[in-house]
């Protein structure tokens, strides 16, 4: 099991916007999260890659303790454990958050010498076999604001895979772009599954979600309302408010 997250709680303020939740992933497994606005879906997937902090809750990914529970209280790891978490993790936002200032390929090398303290040349090797990987490689020299919304997704994805993460997280991936887009990443997102990239996904994309995915939550009100195989919770979901939600989404 590469991810574990057991009894989770998140407040902003008086408002909870997690309650009790428990996943788990394991390795090759692709995890789809689907749910309407609101429902918790993108802190969830903050919280577990530390951009937020629980309140309770225990986490370990890929072995490591991030945080757990004590006298009704969060503890974290201690900076060491945190930073070596963040290195087993990627995470791909909705709005690419690329540096505007650099090259495309700069983008992807940078962040390898610093992080991971590669060379400049291995460094640019990995970073246009990325680009190949994802059909950007002539982009190489071009800035972000050059390029498609689409192109900066993908190139966001390569820049998450150079740093050879163990978990890829993606938070509403598709949110950003002209649905004529959409279709570019989600194909890319397909091959790191056939490739058994170990993936969670937040995302609004049902039919993506249930071709692309292992297994899928159903999230609502901050808490796990339904999970199963895609087949269980699109074709037999059990849950009302599961059902009330996938009938909005047929009906669109």
């Amino acid at each position: 099991m590469l991810l574990r997250a057991d009894h989770l709680e998140k407040c902003f303020g008086e408002t909870e916007v997690l309650n009790d939740i428990s996943i788990e992933v394991h390795e090759g497994e692709v995890v789809a999260i689907i749910g309407p606005s609101g429902s918790g879906k993108s802190t969830l997937l903050r919280c577990l890659t530390q951009l937020e902090k629980v309140d309770q809750g225990y986490i370990e990914i890929c072995g490591k303790k991030m945080v757990e529970t004590i006298d009704d209280k969060a503890v974290y790891g201690d900076s060491h454990i945190l930073h070596d978490i963040i290195l087993d993790v990627g995470l791909v936002f909705q709005n690419f958050n690329l540096f505007p200032h650099i090259s495309v390929k700069r983008n992807i090398v940078d962040p390898q010498v610093k992080v991971l303290k590669l060379s400049q040349k291995a460094a640019t090797d990995k970073a246009l076999e990325l680009l190949d990987k994802v059909n950007l490689i002539d982009k190489a020299d071009a800035y972000p604001g050059e390029l498609s919304g689409g192109q900066q997704q993908r190139i966001a994805i390569a820049r998450a895979l150079a740093l050879n993460p163990r978990i890829l997280f993606f938070d509403e991936p598709t949110s950003a772009l002209d649905p004529e887009l959409t279709g570019e990443i989600l194909k890319v997102i397909r091959e790191l599954a056939k490739e058994h990239m170990t993936m969670v996904i937040v995302t609004h994309e049902m039919a993506f979600a249930r071709d692309v995915a292992d297994r899928v939550i159903f999230m609502d009100e901050g808490v796990v309302v339904e999970e199963g195989t895609p087949d269980e919770v699109f074709g037999n979901a059990e849950n009302q408010r599961t059902k009330e939600f996938l009938q909005r989404y047929y009906d669109n």
